[in-house]
């Protein structure tokens, strides 16, 4: 008669293959070719939204007037800041008339300051194509906008791309730029195999048209975040949605520098993942748990010394597939990142990941900043 021990063999098992099978999904997504063709000599609208960003904006508004693509405007959306965003602004845009402010005094009750402030941006923007960023993040290349442009085409009313975070000191740092890799991992590699489920407003763009048709976040207006990935959820098919890959089109961004900061940022992420469509989170849901998982029920089989010699070479396995997938996406994404850390931030991430998913699950109260 089978005991627990062989239950949780079994249960081990299964959890190891669902994970390599997540692993070969990601390196045959990530495999494929993205929508990068010529630059397309497009007029763009680029916009952030700024609350009390002076510092960062002093160093993105001179790297966005940099951009070499022929005809674009900058955006910027002071939504109530407390510092001098405003002046600075007022005085920045008097001296290059492709720099533009939109100033928020106030955000009407119930609603996401975040998705008000965007939305006040888009339906100032002059033009059809819209790419956004935010205020901490700089451009890889003066060539972002252009390349970016690259994957526009009739068909097209979204093109994703990827952010990475800055390369700093500290375990914090390289656990941020360990999930943001995997975060990347998945919704890259899912779009490129025609799911799309999501994007990241660090360096995101669609059509201005397909926003105010749609009525933009209407049906997300009172949630806090969301404005890239869930809106991106409810919107993108397979169909209309591109990726753009290439190393100058990305956008760098500046990474939390203390755990609560980043905590409450995951928080934010997680809370708005409970809304993305259902066979979305059936897919990441068991991917996820899977992984914790694979850690939980490895280690009590180990502790137990069940079998000890197959779970420890299947944790293992796991681990190099992990190690490989990691690889490849740095290839694809022209990034770098410290393999030799993988098997640790994995572990670490597992249980943490657990945590902070409770947490958003109880956690009804969330903000963006005050």
């Amino acid at each position: 008669m089978p005991t627990l021990l062989d239950f949780l063999l079994v249960l081990f098992f299964v959890t190891i293959g669902i994970q390599i099978v997540y692993q070969l999904i990601f390196i045959i997504g990530l495999s494929r070719k993205d929508n990068t063709t010529e630059p397309q000599l497009l007029p763009i609208s680029v916009i952030v939204c700024a609350h009390d960003e002076e510092q960062n904006l002093k160093v993105l508004i001179p790297a966005l007037l940099e951009q070499d693509h022929s005809l674009f405007e900058v955006i910027i959306v002071n939504d109530r800041s407390n510092d001098a965003t405003f002046d600075m602004l007022l005085a920045e845009a008097a001296r290059d008339h492709r720099l533009r402010m939109v100033h928020v005094n106030r955000t009407p009750p119930h609603v996401d300051p975040k998705k008000y402030a965007l939305t006040l941006g888009i339906k100032a923007a002059r033009y059809e194509w819209l790419l956004l960023t935010d205020a901490d993040c700089v451009p890889t290349s003066k060539s972002w906008i252009s390349t970016m442009s690259a994957a526009f085409n009739d068909q097209t009313n979204f093109v994703l791309g990827y952010s990475p975070y800055q390369k700093l000191p500290g375990m914090l740092n390289k656990l941020i730029r360990f999930e943001a890799l995997l975060t990347a991992i998945q919704y890259l590699s899912f779009a490129l195999l025609k799911m799309p489920y999501m994007g990241v407003g660090r360096n995101l763009a669609y059509r201005r048209s397909k926003f105010l048709e749609g009525k933009g976040f209407n049906n997300i207006l009172k949630i806090t975040g969301g404005d890239d990935d869930l809106y991106v959820n409810q919107n993108a098919t397979s169909k209309d949605t591109a990726v753009c890959l290439a190393a100058g089109a990305q956008m760098t961004s500046v990474p939390k520098l203390t755990w609560g900061e980043y905590n409450r940022q995951k928080l934010r992420h997680l809370s708005v993942g409970k809304r993305y469509k259902a066979k979305h989170k059936i897919i990441l849901g068991t991917f996820h748990v899977t992984w914790i998982l694979s850690w939980i029920v490895g280690i009590l089989l180990l502790a137990l010394q069940h079998r000890w010699e197959w779970v420890a070479g299947l944790l293992v396995l796991r681990l190099i597939g992990w190690m490989f997938t990691y690889s490849q996406a740095c290839q694809r994404l022209s990034g770098k990142f410290e393999m030799w850390l993988v098997p640790l931030l994995d572990f670490i991430y597992a249980f943490y990941y657990l945590v902070a998913g409770l947490r958003a699950l109880a956690t009804k109260r969330i903000q963006w900043k005050n």
